[in-house]
């Protein structure tokens, strides 16, 4: 998991934990790293680890069955990097252009989730409500606890909210107030 102590991926952590995943997650800091620990998974610093050196130490130069990148941008490029042959590679911000070569050389499925659609779209919102209900449920018995991150915004501050998650110093949620 790329970005596991940020708002989506602390949580995409926690529920991969639930369904019985190994779950190994990248963090830059020494707090995030703590987090991503403390929330089951097994930390990775990708500023000090190459994506070679952690795929090399974790599944042996395999690479890793499915990877989930909560980061996007250029960083899809490091998920394709630590994706096994025809792994699977799931990510949350896919707003980028990108050479897919090496996805398609290794047989790699990317799948785009962008959980909006049926708001926006009317199309399969009984669906959509059906996860919610079953993530209700997982919180209710303990399996997830949101994390928010430490610093809380006005919505006049809204712009330093937006640069907090920019920065990559936030942890979790990024809270709005009005």
């Amino acid at each position: 998991m790329h970005g596991g102590s940020g708002g989506v991926g602390h949580v995409a952590l926690q529920l991969a934990n639930h369904f019985g995943a190994e779950v190994f997650a990248t963090g830059g800091g020494e707090k995030q790293l703590a987090l991503i620990e403390g929330l089951g998974a097994t930390p990775i610093n990708y500023k000090s680890e190459t994506v070679e050196d952690y795929v090399a130490k974790h599944t042996g130069g395999s690479g890793f069955d499915v990877v989930f990148d909560s980061v996007g941008g250029a960083n899809m490029l490091n998920s394709f990097e630590a994706a096994a042959l025809n792994g699977q590679i799931a990510s949350t911000v896919a707003l980028c252009e990108l050479d897919l070569s090496v996805a398609h050389f290794k047989g790699l499925s990317l799948h785009v989730v962008f959980m909006l659609i049926p708001m926006l779209y009317n199309h399969k919102r009984e669906d959509h409500g059906e996860i919610l209900g079953n993530l209700t449920r997982i919180v209710e018995a303990g399996g997830l606890t949101p994390v928010l991150d430490q610093n809380h915004y006005s919505l006049s501050e809204a712009g330093q909210a937006h640069a907090r998650l920019e920065s990559g110093q936030a942890m979790g949620k990024v809270v709005i107030e009005n």
